[in-house]
């Protein structure tokens, strides 16, 4: 049986009063040497950010989510992830984002991929809330953008210190996206690593993001556990060849791709590796010239009933849709699903 951690020993642990309303009273909150005792599924590889697809009026199709789940599984990906910057997360009120998740944990039920839950917020307040929710549901992770109403470092840590007693699980730190003036450095991650063991997996965006990262794994294994890269794995074939972790990153429709790059790198297959990612660019090149071109993979490739999104209205003219077949066509031959 776990001892008994009073209120007194729980803020020793945490090293600031600031945090403490928002701590668990569990054990764990204190025990932070058994944080990642949870982890029962590989954190490494392709982990897909799932998009959110929508009905033609403009409805979460929760149908469609579900399905895209059974979708990435054929695929062979390694983790899902949802709701981010590429599910549209920030469109989303908070029920959809909830029911999201609950719709994700039940097609995901007994899969081998881990299951990351987006539970980022404005603030430490309302993130607790999307949190305590995806705890409830048994994912295998967690990742959160840091806090936009943010002011300081301090801010930060508040943020990611409360969200550490609710969850021993893995929790992706994200270093971009959050208040614009607040740098998430290297000596801050490492620390809050040193401090939470399960708040020790990063998903470096920050320029200079390779710079960085090879500053980051100067602490790997111990105290950071996982480096990953994101940008639609556009650096993705470097960041394998400089010994990072895996890519987390908006890519449903070529997750089959994702999935098989990742195989050849750990079966040292440089030469298919580097052809297969270069198939992979002649794609992910053409998102500057047709705008909505993942939507209209998704729908082709029976992901998604409808192109719909909230960031835009998209169409597509003949000439589009042929430059996208063209270009896809060098990616059939690896398809799985």
């Amino acid at each position: 049986m776990s001892p008994v951690v009073t209120r007194r020993e729980i803020l020793a642990v945490v090293g600031s009063a600031a945090a403490a309303p928002y701590l668990s009273s569990r054990p764990h909150a204190a025990e932070r040497a058994v944080a990642t005792a949870a982890e029962s599924k590989s954190i490494s590889g392709a982990f897909i950010i799932l998009s959110t697809p929508y009905t033609e009026t403009n409805d979460v199709h929760y149908e469609d989510l579900a399905h895209q789940v059974e979708f990435l599984d054929q695929c062979g990906v390694h983790g899902f992830v949802w709701p981010q910057n590429s599910s549209e997360q920030r469109y989303l009120s908070q029920d959809e984002r909830l029911r999201g998740m609950e719709t994700i944990a039940k097609a995901s039920r007994g899969r081998p991929q881990a299951v990351i839950f987006g539970v980022q917020a404005a603030d430490t307040v309302e993130m607790l809330e999307y949190a305590r929710h995806a705890e409830s549901l048994e994912p295998d992770g967690m990742i959160a953008i840091p806090p936009t109403t943010a002011t300081s470092l301090a801010d930060f840590r508040e943020y990611y210190e409360a969200l550490a007693g609710v969850t021993t699980r893995p929790v992706f730190v994200q270093t971009s996206g959050g208040a614009p003036d607040v740098e998430p450095t290297v000596d801050f991650m490492v620390g809050l690593a040193k401090d939470f063991p399960n708040l020790a997996y990063i998903k470096e965006e920050r320029d200079p993001v390779h710079e960085r990262m090879r500053e980051l794994a100067k602490h790997r294994p111990q105290p950071i556990k996982s480096i990953f890269g994101a940008a639609f794995g556009r650096s993705w074939l470097y960041e394998m060849r400089m010994g990072m972790d895996g890519v987390m990153t908006g890519g449903a429709m070529y997750a089959d791709v994702y999935a098989q790059l990742w195989e050849l790198h750990q079966a040292k297959d440089t030469d298919a590796l580097r052809d297969l990612y270069a198939k992979l660019l002649l794609l992910l090149n053409l998102d500057s010239i047709v705008p909505g071109v993942r939507l209209y993979v998704l729908k082709k490739r029976g992901i998604f009933s409808t192109t719909r999104s909230r960031r835009a209205d998209y169409s597509f003219s003949a000439t589009d849709t042929a430059e996208i077949d063209y270009r896809l066509d060098a990616l059939r031959e690896h398809f799985r699903a």
